[in-house]
């Protein structure tokens, strides 16, 4: 049988290959971000599910509207007005099948073959899976402790046939890094001059536990703004829920109908069930705990690695999220002996 050279040419996801030893028994693994079970809020789910289904019965097993749950998306609407000060509305918000899916259907809208796509290095290899089925040509910008790197960021904007750039400033994925304030600023100045589209993938954003929350680079300030969510890190990876939030109706038209070229529709008993979980349940104290969770295992592989870690081993030390990023430099002494003891012989 022959295959297309897009699925040729996409390598397998590297991050399932990773997790694929989770459930090994005699395996602790560090390197996929998965959320830690106890997190999730299991008595507080079977109520809702049962819920669900006694007062809307069928409607949790039938088709549905591809632009998700009304309720849901109204929802969604309201925490990011009331925590972020954005002029977001219900229409404004499009529900997906967890944020990988919404990485998947922006490429397919926005990518033709060979057209640029500017991603942060090091990046999210899930994104570069999503983006690499539609053959683009990728652009990396350097990843600094505060942010992209203006320098290459303008550069790579005046490559032929940009389409947008890839970020996840809060917490990133996979080093943990978060984008400063001026930095933000600066790169929303920059890219105001380009007619490309933004994406701010954020869902590790609730999961601060030191510093001030940040505003974000371009929702509410760029035109081609793209803003992606999760419950995958707050709620449960499981049901696959994610959105996307953007102003650009010609874009939610034409997401749209890729996603019913797709799958038509993201599960939506899983939508009915999400939306009773937040609506009945105390949401902002359930991630306290998760954040405070999370500060104790930073803290404690912080810990860690300061005492056991060679000096030559530098880290970053995350604000929040799920990632901590490890770079070995360069030891020349060692070798050197090495080399001089292997003469001797």
């Amino acid at each position: 049988m022959q295959y297309s050279e897009r699925i040729l040419k996409t390598p397998s996801s590297f991050i399932r290959n990773i997790l694929k030893v989770t459930d090994a028994e005699d395996v602790i693994s560090f390197a996929g971000g998965l959320p830690n079970p106890i997190s999730f809020p299991i008595d507080a789910l079977r109520a809702s599910v049962d819920h669900a289904i006694t007062v809307n019965g069928s409607r949790l097993f039938q088709y549905s509207s591809t632009q998700g749950y009304a309720p849901l998306r109204e929802y969604i609407a309201a925490k990011y007005q009331r925590l972020h000060g954005l002029d977001v509305h219900a229409d404004d918000v499009f529900i997906t099948t967890g944020s990988q899916q919404a990485l998947e259907l922006i490429g397919k809208v926005l990518i033709n073959k060979g057209d640029g796509i500017i991603i942060e290095e090091p990046g999210y290899l899930g994104a570069i899976q999503a983006f690499t089925l539609t053959e683009p040509t990728f652009h990396g910008v350097t990843l600094e402790n505060d942010g992209l790197n203006l320098e290459e960021l303008e550069r790579a904007l005046q490559q032929p046939n940009v389409k947008f750039i890839y970020t996840v400033p809060n917490f990133q994925n996979p080093t943990g890094l978060t984008y400063s304030k001026e930095k933000r600023e600066q790169i929303c100045e920059i890219v105001a001059k380009y007619d490309v589209a933004l994406i701010e993938d954020d869902p590790y954003g609730e999961l601060r536990f030191q510093g001030e929350p940040l505003p974000y680079i371009g929702a509410g300030k760029l035109e081609n703004s793209i803003l992606l969510g999760s419950f995958s890190k707050t709620v449960t990876p499981g049901m696959r829920l994610g959105f996307i939030i953007t102003k650009n109706k010609e874009l939610l038209q034409h997401i749209e109908t890729a996603k019913q070229a797709s799958d038509l529709h993201t599960n939506i008993f899983s939508q009915y069930v999400i939306y009773d979980y937040l609506a009945s349940n105390d949401y902002t104290e359930h991630v306290k705990k998760i954040i405070a969770l999370y500060k104790n295992q930073s803290d404690a592989m912080l810990d860690a690695m300061q005492e056991f870690f060679p000096a030559h081993v530098e880290y970053t030390r995350p604000e929040g999220g799920m990632f901590i990023w490890a770079t070995m430099k360069t030891v020349h002494r060692p070798l050197m002996y090495s080399i001089k003891r292997w003469n001797k012989k």
